[in-house]
């Protein structure tokens, strides 16, 4: 399919200049910040037709919100795919990459993706306090896996976006995480110029799909996927952790963060830094990729 990447590309700027440019930080600490945020993700949602639901919980005190939209299965709409993205960031940074790159790309694929009914329903959701001081403690995604659990809801694949903006084509750009044994290195890429689709050992089904789909959405943008065992720590930082910890299959979809950008959690995570073409690429990809595990 011959698809106009343009305005695409044009969509993701403006988002990340909105949150990142205009909106910066985006902490709880700062509640104006916040609620300018899901004021912008709400308008542009709203802009596409779509019905949203916030989620409300005490994060250590605070509110803290997840906002929610959906687009009905019609087979079998019990089982849920679910897109998602963080959407604060910490104190420090205005935050392009993280997350505000995720952010745009999770908009972008619920734009693509309005018009399209699959068997199963999709679930885009912009998750609350990833970030410290709510890391493992109070984020978005442990409530949100919470709830969807109590209510028996059937996740069969989630997709954490984690910051998919930064890419290097410069060799020795690409760090391996720590945790890998050495014998695996060789195994690694040594470009930070692909995108990561990394799972946990039990989610190894949904990232062969995932894999088949992305390639189906473009051929531009290298994609290196792999299940690791939980015990690599590196694997575990974002949103896809709350749901393994829930039995839900996940995937985290990511540019690597600190292994490749030197910008993560620093002032000059910018929007100028981020590379739109290549992310463009990201959400053609994301977009087939949910179209075949939504069926």
């Amino acid at each position: 399919m011959n698809i106009d990447r343009e305005p695409i590309e044009a969509n993701l700027r403006l988002h990340v200049d909105r949150l990142a440019g205009l909106i910066g930080p985006r902490t709880l600490q700062k509640p104006k910040t916040i609620q300018a945020t899901i004021g912008y993700i709400q308008s542009q949602w709203q802009e596409m037709g779509y019905t949203i639901q916030r989620e409300t919980y005490d994060a250590e005190g605070d509110e803290a919100t997840n906002l929610i939209v959906e687009q009905p299965g019609t087979k079998r709409a019990e089982e849920i795919v679910l897109l998602g993205a963080h959407y604060d960031t910490v104190f420090c940074t205005p935050g392009a990459d993280d997350n505000a790159s995720a952010v745009a790309v999770m908009l972008e694929v619920s734009r693509l993706l309005r018009e399209y009914r699959g068997r199963r329903t999709a679930r885009y959701v912009a998750f609350a306090c990833e970030e410290p001081p709510y890391f493992m403690i109070a984020m978005g995604s442990q409530h949100h896996a919470r709830q969807s659990r109590s209510r028996g809801d059937k996740i069969v694949g989630m997709l954490c976006l984690e910051m998919v903006g930064y890419y290097s084509l410069t060799p020795g750009s690409q760090s391996i995480p720590p945790g890998i044994p050495k014998w695996m290195h060789r195994f690694f890429p040594k470009r930070g110029n692909f995108l990561a689709a990394v799972g946990n050992m039990a989610s190894w089904k949904l990232c062969w799909q995932f894999r088949r789909g992305f390639k189906r959405g473009t051929r531009r943008m290298p994609l290196f996927s792999i299940c690791l065992p939980e015990k690599i720590q590196e694997i575990r930082l974002s949103d896809n952790s709350s749901f393994w910890d829930k039995d839900y299959p996940a995937l985290m979809l990511t540019d690597t963060s600190f292994l490749r950008n030197p910008n993560y959690h620093q002032s000059t995570d910018t929007p100028e830094t981020l590379d739109y073409p290549r992310m463009t690429e990201v959400t053609l990809g994301v977009a087939a990729a949910m179209r075949k595990l939504l069926g």
